[in-house]
This record gives C-alpha cells, structure tokens and sequence, in this order.
C-alpha cells in the first residue's frame, strides 16, 4: 500500500499547543532521509524550522535550504499575495499589489488570507512553479494551523470557487479544491496529545475530513506520551513504601514516582481512546524534556515517524 511519503502534498493538523510544527519537522527529517526533496511550509510564520537547524531566520517566503534534501519555508501572506498577482499580472500585478487600498481590501475579506495560504502551499507542491526559478518539491508537509482554522482554510478554496463562479479567483479555487480532494495527491496527519481535550479535537477533525475536502486522516501521531514504568504490582509497592516511609527525600522520590505513573496511566487511556473511535492505531512520540527540541531530538522523532511514510 502506497505510504504518506508517496503523496505529494500533506497537512500536519491538531489542536494548538500539540506539537504539529515539531512533527511536521520530523516527518520533514524523515521524508529528506529517503532521498525526497522535502519543503517544511510553516503557514503560522514562526520559522522554527531554520531555529531547530542553525539557519538563520530567512525572509517571509523564503524557502531555506535545512539539510541536504530537506527544505522550510515561513509562509506570509504579504508576499503569497504579491508573488500571485505577479504571476497573474506581472507589472500590474506588482502596482496592485503595492495599493494600500488593494491591501485592505485583502486584509478586510474574510477567508482571502487563507485562500492566499492555501494557494502558496498548493503552489510549491506543483510539477511546474509559478515562481521564477522555483524547483519542484517531491514532498511538500504545511504545519497548518490549529484545528478549527485548518478545517476552515481546507475549505477556503471551494467557497471562493462556489461564491466567485467565474474569473481567476473561481478557477483557482477549483483548482486548489480539486488538489486538495484528490487523497492520491493529498494527505492529512493528525497531531493530538494523550489528553481528552485534544483527542476530542482529533476526533473533530476526522470527521471533518470527510465532509470537506472529503479526505481520510492518513495518520495519526499521539505527541508527548509518557512511558509506563510501573506495573500494577510494583506501582502497589511503590504506595505501600510511601505509606511506612517518614524521610523527606525518600517520601518525595516515591511521590513523584506513583505522581507521574498515575499520569502515564491517564495517558494510556486516552491513546487508547482515540485508537478506539478513530479506527487507526497511533504513531506514539516519547515525552522529551527541554526548553526547545533542536535538531538531535528531532532526529529521535524522525525515527519513529518514518513507519508512516
């Protein structure tokens, strides 16, 4: 069966705070390793990708070469408009763009920002480029955004499409549309914490998914899982000597323990929830401490995400 690395275009979705650029990096780290030229598009502008790999922070639209075949862009919507009105108009275009008035026009429609996202990532997923000397990407992964608005800006191109019916902004539309209901040419990973909250957004989205665009989730990745230490039996000791026990230090390291097997318990629950109702078996990452995953934890990430390409 055809793998998520065989697609050319995929969206790293979930609730805010899960983790998606850090997966969609890994699955980046993963995707260059088997020789694909990967673009990590980061549609929330963070540029983390150039952080995580000691690059410099890069231009808006600037698509930054990471590490041999792997590739990260911070996309802006400023330069995804006047990149399109170039193509489509060329010195006009670029007069149009520079019109304050055009600006907020832009600024004030509701959905244009997404679309003009939505377009940029369509954009570098295509065999020819619009942009000039643009290369073409055999892999492209967007960190979307978070669940709500992902669901939303997935569906920006077909309301355009349905509200324009006639000129540019319409056949666009129906092209991205078609692009992104294509499941052979596009993929959805989904991006949830073992936590009930976000495994009820993961939910969300899948059934989302299936209305519109009409796509099924084509993973599903469980970030920060703790690991079960404990079993029944020696979780019972560790209670019992925390009962006897009166020195602090000992009463404390027993605490934490039973504290973060307890947690680890809840987490299953929840993994296995989602497991459950979502009828897919989850890729589960390991809980890793620091203040900012650089790029050899990233690596470890990688490792376990390349099953699902």
């Amino acid at each position: 069966m055809p793998g998520l690395a065989d697609k050319r275009l995929l969206f790293v979705a979930g609730k805010g705070g899960v983790g998606r650029t850090t997966v969609a990096l890994a699955l980046g780290i993963a995707a260059a390793r088997r020789g694909k030229r990967t673009i990590v598009a980061e549609m929330g502008g963070q540029a983390l990708g150039a952080s995580a790999f000691g690059r410099a922070r890069a231009r808006p639209g600037a698509e930054v070469a990471l590490d041999g075949t792997l590739h990260a862009i911070s996309l802006d919507v400023r330069t995804a408009m006047d990149e399109y009105l170039h193509a489509r108009a060329g010195r006009l275009g670029d007069l149009l763009g520079a019109s304050r008035a055009f600006g907020a026009f832009v600024a004030a429609t509701p959905g244009m920002r997404e679309l003009l996202t939505v377009g940029k990532v369509w954009e570098l997923a295509q065999d020819a480029r619009r942009v000039e000397g643009g290369e073409r990407y055999d892999l492209v992964i967007a960190d979307a955004p978070a669940t709500g608005h992902a669901i939303a800006t997935l569906r920006t191109p077909r309301t355009f499409a349905e509200i324009a019916r006639v000129g540019p902004i319409a056949h666009q539309g129906r092209t991205i549309d078609a692009t992104l209901r294509d499941a052979a040419f596009t993929g959805v990973v989904a991006v949830s914490l073992p936590e009930e909250m976000p495994v009820n957004e993961t939910l969300v989205l899948q059934r989302a998914l299936r209305d519109a665009p009409g796509l099924e989730l084509g993973a599903l990745v469980v970030n920060a899982c703790l690991p079960r230490r404990l079993g029944p039996r020696q979780a019972a000791s560790v209670r019992r000597a925390l009962e006897r026990t009166s020195e602090s230090v000992a009463h404390a390291a027993l605490r934490s323990a039973l504290s973060e097997h307890v947690r680890a318990s809840v987490q299953r629950e929840q993994v296995e929830r989602v497991a459950a109702e979502a009828g897919m078996t989850p890729v589960e990452l390991p809980y890793l401490f620091g203040p900012a995953l650089e790029r050899e934890e990233l690596e470890r990430l990688a490792d376990a995400l390349e099953g699902i390409l």
